[in-house]
């Protein structure tokens, strides 16, 4: 299988596991990500997709010796057109969605994790925006995306040079969330997905999708979590730990 998937408690992990392509995006994964969507989305108790790679890659991008067989602009617009879907259904799931840079992560890699909420690495991984190299400009949605999570003149600095950039050096432009080290990776993604789980899926849309336009839109629902069983009981439980 090019793609196993782990259920767990809320959190559903898809491991895209090709290694002698560098877990590289192929039709077949293609296919397994449209199905697997489908159970995505249909899932309403699940309050977090995560997307990885194994071994030591995340995604090297789409597989060139694949996707070279197209020849012409209507096939290449078939196959970007086919995977801008894919990219706008994790975009638009309701529940988080985290792409975890487990190692290198090129081309096409680094696009399909824009499409998720959160972005966490590895300290040794390194983002490759390389597509240059090739005569070819991002063609999943990465320009747009880029540009939103490091500014116009980064993201087009990094295409031009393709440039190839550490983990660091992608946190402090904003195209990352956190680094954990490579030696605590695993732990430090075990405990941010206890947190990112610990809220149900109403607190989830809110904070997600919500179109909060002032600090007044925010006052009806803050008071309806308030009064909520959930916000009471634990305030209940960290007074009475306080007590003893």
């Amino acid at each position: 299988m090019s793609l196993k998937t782990k259920k767990e408690a809320y959190t559903l992990t898809a491991t895209v596991d090709r290694p002698g392509a560098r877990n590289a995006i192929n039709f077949d994964v293609m296919d397994m990500l449209e199905d697997l969507l489908t159970d995505v989305e249909n899932d309403s108790e699940l309050r977090l997709f995560i997307f990885t790679g194994s071994g030591s890659s995340f995604i090297s991008g789409g597989d060139l010796r694949e996707f070279h067989q197209i020849k012409d602009a209507s096939g290449a617009k078939t196959m970007t057109l086919r995977m801008m879907k894919i990219i706008d259904r994790i975009r638009n799931l309701s529940c988080w969605s985290l792409a975890a840079l487990n190692g290198h992560t090129y081309g096409g890699g680094w696009e399909i994790s824009l499409a998720f909420d959160f972005r966490v690495a590895s300290s040794s991984a390194k983002i490759g925006f390389t597509q240059g190299k090739f005569y070819l400009p991002p063609g999943w949605g990465g320009m747009t995306s880029l540009k939103e999570a490091v500014g116009k003149h980064t993201a087009q600095y990094w295409l031009a040079s393709q440039k190839v950039v550490t983990a660091e050096t992608a946190l402090k432009a904003g195209f990352l969330q956190d680094v954990f080290g490579e030696n605590v990776y695993q732990d430090k993604l075990e405990d941010l997905k206890l947190s990112l789980t610990l809220n149900d899926r109403a607190f989830i849309e809110y904070i997600k999708k919500s179109d909060i336009r002032s600090a007044e839109d925010e006052i009806d629902p803050f008071s309806r979590f308030w009064e909520n069983a959930q916000h009471l009981r634990r305030v209940d439980r960290f007074l009475n730990s306080k007590k003893s």
